[in-house]
């Protein structure tokens, strides 16, 4: 009896299919890119996330391109000068960079109240 059970329990398994992502769009607009299609990456490092401490000497951390650094301490030879809500100054030499959580908002254009 045991081993028809086990001769069952194998069956089911054999016939169970995964799943399918309801968040996947369908195949037909979905090609992952290969290796050698995939778009050069960006030089440019990535700011992800800015946290700041609320209370005064807090820590102050960020993600760049996944690395987790901290104020004063250094990403790829430059050193995290400064940290806002929103921004990472990186220092390298004379060289300064800031990364941006964001793209900068394009400035509104002003309309004439008569047109």
């Amino acid at each position: 009896m045991l081993l028809c059970l086990a001769a069952l329990l194998a069956h089911g398994a054999l016939l169970a299919q995964p799943l399918k992502d309801p968040t996947r769009p369908p195949a037909r607009l979905y090609t992952p890119p290969a290796e050698s299609d995939a778009a050069p990456a960006s030089k440019e490092p990535q700011l992800q996330s800015v946290l700041i401490a609320r209370h005064a000497g807090g820590r102050h951390v960020a993600v760049i391109d996944g690395q987790t650094v901290r104020l004063g301490e250094q990403f790829r030879g430059a050193r995290v000068a400064a940290m806002t809500q929103n921004e990472v100054v990186l220092v390298d030499g004379k060289q300064r960079r800031v990364l941006r959580l964001f793209a900068p908002a394009p400035s509104p254009q002003r309309h004439n109240e008569r047109d």
